[in-house]
Formats: C-alpha cells, sequence, structure tokens
C-alpha cells in the first residue's frame, strides 16, 4: 500500500483494441488448431501401433484426418 492511487484506472497509454482482438483471434486459431494437431496424431499413432495400417497407414490416416479437421474447424 506505498502507492495508493484514487485517479482511474486508465491514465496510461490509450489501449489499441484492434491489435488486442487480433492477438486474441491468432491465439483462438492456434490453439484450436494446435488441440486438433494433437488429437489427429495420437489417433494416427494408435492406428499405427495397435491395427494391421502399419506406417504408411498412419501417415495416410493422419494427412486425411488433418484436411478433415482443417475444413470441419473453418
Amino acid at each position: 500500500m506505498s502507492e495508493h492511487h484514487n485517479g482511474p484506472v486508465e491514465t496510461g497509454a490509450p489501449m489499441n483494441y484492434p491489435e488486442h482482438e487480433k492477438t486474441y483471434n491468432m491465439f483462438i486459431h492456434g490453439a484450436k488448431y494446435g488441440t486438433m494437431i494433437i488429437v489427429v496424431l495420437l489417433i494416427a499413432m494408435a492406428a499405427g501401433f495397435f491395427t494391421t495400417a502399419g506406417f504408411l497407414g498412419s501417415v495416410i490416416l493422419f494427412f486425411f484426418l488433418n484436411i478433415a479437421g482443417f475444413f470441419l474447424l473453418r
């Protein structure tokens, strides 16, 4: 409590709200698509390790699921 402020909180520089919204939207898109890629990778790894799909089958499944995910998450 050594610094007691009585004035309004917005005494600093003016906020750049369009830039904040752009950064927030980029974060949301990155989190959404990053989560999708990790989930698809885990599904493809499970298909490659626990089924008879093998490495090539899991790579093909990975690409197809990513393409489908990008279309569904738009």
